[in-house]
């Protein structure tokens, strides 16, 4: 059977949506790193599957290029949103993720809002390889840890420009203190509810963007006492907005857009 598709990106944090509603997921690993190759295949940062789901509109699975799984994907969620939106002519939609339930609104401007879930900040959460502060952790630059699904490590810096990101980003993802690995931000911030952002994605990519790293950078930044919600997140692709009250679920915001249909 041919294998339909849709290219999408959020800023540029591009991802493939395939809608396996009504049938048997037809993705794999191994097909999704074939897929993920950007010379072979169709190329993302991120492969999202549509599945039946009796609680919502459809069950999320992730996958990253090199087929390893996700719990969560903050722009591929956003895009499966905005077409389920757009196949039901309604403002919100339901969906199911590992996190659980994420409610989606499109907003005036058609950009798109979704619940990420609760942060997690208990070193085992993380996790961490030992028991620490994830809000100070021992490594130089003192970073601060948390988890949105998946393991997220942020850096305050003054200054982005003088760093190298791809230097600098697959030393801390290994790092010991990380058993699963994690993500790396790079966080300069610009004023109490704006902050500059490069990403080291762990499993080895500078994307243009990531929903959920935009999400925790904002989230530590708060922590820290650094920030104050809404957070405008600027990445190198384009802005996202971040909302969070210290408690409750963090909410992120931004545009995404449909690249082309295809189908293999």
């Amino acid at each position: 059977m041919p294998l339909n598709f849709v290219k999408m990106h959020a800023n540029g944090d591009d991802f493939v949506l395939i809608d396996a509603r009504g049938r048997d997921n037809p993705i794999t690993a191994e097909r999704a790193r074939a897929l993920g190759d950007r010379q072979r295949g169709i190329g993302f940062n991120q492969l999202v599957v549509l599945g039946d789901c009796h609680e919502s509109a459809a069950q999320l699975t992730f996958f990253n290029a090199d087929g390893s799984s996700l719990n969560t994907c903050g722009s591929a969620t956003r895009g499966a949103a905005d077409l389920l939106m757009e196949e039901s002519g309604a403002t919100s939609v339901q969906l199911t993720t590992a996190r659980g339930l994420q409610h989606c609104l499109r907003l005036e401007d058609q950009s798109v809002s979704v619940e990420m879930g609760r942060p997690s900040f208990d070193w085992r959460d993380v996790p961490l390889a030992r028991e620490l502060d994830s809000l100070h952790l021992p490594l130089p630059g003192t970073p601060a840890a948390c988890s949105m699904g998946n393991p997220h490590c942020s850096f305050f810096v003054d200054d982005l420009e003088q760093l190298d990101v791809a230097a600098l980003g697959p030393t801390i993802e290994s790092d010991p203190l990380f058993p699963h690995k994690t993500n790396v931000h790079f966080i300069q911030v610009i004023d109490r509810q704006t902050i500059r952002l490069r990403i080291w994605e762990r499993h080895g990519a500078i994307p243009l963007g990531s929903g959920s790293c935009s999400s925790a950078a904002a989230v530590n930044g708060i922590r820290r006492g650094l920030l104050d919600s809404p957070v405008r997140v600027l990445c190198d692709g384009g802005p996202v907005t971040v909302s969070w009250d210290g408690q409750g679920k963090v909410r992120l915001a931004g545009s995404v857009t449909r690249v082309f249909n295809g189908s293999l």
